[in-house]
């Protein structure tokens, strides 16, 4: 915490120098708005589209640097081979087959795992492989239990409205229109931890205060100026989505998984107990968060560990070598495929991906309960003897 306290101004104006288009006080300064549970208004933004922001960004200084980058490809498998991690298996998206990526050192940064659960504003790739892949080679992981669960994502789709909505001063009513926050958080209201807030919500829906199990954001008294100005992402969105224009109606909301606290356990360099096998975003649990982390962390934590990350790996790898991927097990990778695709009998692996998600949404949700919490155990054991 202190090092992401410390490091993470120097970070901003590095963003910035690159070409990231801060929003901006009066005075020219960047602007900074109040998210849950913060004291003082402390996050940097761009808009409410921040994250496409510096996506562009950085992949710009990717390109800049001539990188090379393999996109069409999937990883699979870390190659181990004399007590360092030398690698991965790949799975060629485009051309089929597998193809072995040698590498002095291997960053795992795959994001979360927010696909176990159906209500996710986590993209579809988000299921956990980069961690499985860890956990595989005896690399461990750790806080796995903890899931953030985000109050505000677009109904039916999942898609994630950004807390800014709330930082701007928006609402939240259940179907009596009343501002139910009164009576869980009422000093914080809107801007109560996400915790809080979706445990009120779903206390909301459950009790029959909901409408067609959601509550409602409502942005409409922020007035058309400041939401265009501000909130412009979040309208495109509700309206491509839900079809809600939120200058003039109410948004349909509801908790949805959204943040891994958990994954690859590391150190502040983003090193594991495997020589050369380094961790840095939402896949490592460097245990910056806690158990509940505040809303702009995420981005933050990203950019200030994902340079040190960066910067501690390229410095082993210059002090190594490589060696290349043992033929055995391209081989066997090769074999364990083959009898994948190959495999005419058992269930589908969707129908079982599914009824995970389902369960867990159920049974590992918002709330969490001791025999709830049993129950899923024994399905994701019936689920696994299913697969194998």
């Amino acid at each position: 915490i202190e090092i992401l306290c410390d490091e993470a101004p120097a970070d901003v104006y590095q963003l910035e120098e690159w070409g990231a288009v801060f929003s901006r006080t009066e005075d020219g300064r960047i602007a900074q708005r109040p998210f849950g549970a913060a004291g003082e208004p402390r996050t940097a933004y761009a808009a409410d589209i921040t994250g496409h922001v510096l996506i562009h960004v950085l992949y710009e200084q990717v390109m800049k640097r001539d990188v090379p980058t393999y996109e069409e490809f999937f990883a699979w498998k870390l190659v181990v081979d004399d007590g360092r991690c030398q690698g991965v298996i790949a799975w060629d998206l485009v051309n089929g087959g597998l193809k072995s990526i040698g590498a002095k050192t291997v960053v795992i940064a795959t994001g979360g795992a927010g696909r176990l659960y159906t209500g996710t504003t986590n993209a579809y790739a988000c299921t956990g492989d980069g961690m499985a892949m860890a956990l595989r080679v005896g690399v461990p992981l750790k806080d796995m239990e903890m899931m953030q669960f985000h109050p505000t994502t677009l109904a039916p789709t999942g898609v994630l409205i950004t807390e800014g909505c709330r930082g701007e001063g928006a609402y939240l009513l259940n179907k009596d229109a009343e501002r139910f926050l009164v009576r869980y958080a009422p000093n914080a209201m809107e801007l109560a931890s996400r915790d809080v807030i979706s445990r009120a919500e779903q206390t909301e829906i459950d009790e029959g205060r909901g409408i067609d199990g959601n509550v409602l954001l409502d942005l409409r008294h922020l007035g058309a100026e400041k939401i265009l100005e501000r909130l412009h992402g979040t309208r495109e969105l509700s309206m491509t989505f839900a079809g809600v224009d939120p200058i003039f109606e109410p948004i349909p909301v509801r908790p949805g998984a959204h943040y891994h606290m958990g994954g690859v356990d590391t150190d502040v360099w983003g090193r594991t107990v495997l020589d050369g096998l380094y961790a840095a975003g939402e896949a490592a649990c460097v245990s910056v968060h806690g158990a509940n982390r505040l809303g702009g962390n995420a981005l933050m934590e990203t950019i200030t560990y994902g340079k040190r990350v960066g910067a501690h790996a390229a410095e082993w790898a210059m002090s190594h070598t490589t060696v290349d991927v043992p033929v055995s097990l391209e081989t066997d990778s090769e074999r364990e495929l083959e009898t994948l695709l190959e495999r005419t009998e058992g269930e589908r692996p969707w129908v079982i991906r599914d009824e995970l998600a389902e369960t867990m949404h159920e049974n590992f949700g918002v709330f969490r309960r001791e025999d709830q919490m049993e129950k899923q155990g024994e399905i994701v054991r019936s689920l696994r003897e299913r697969y194998e």
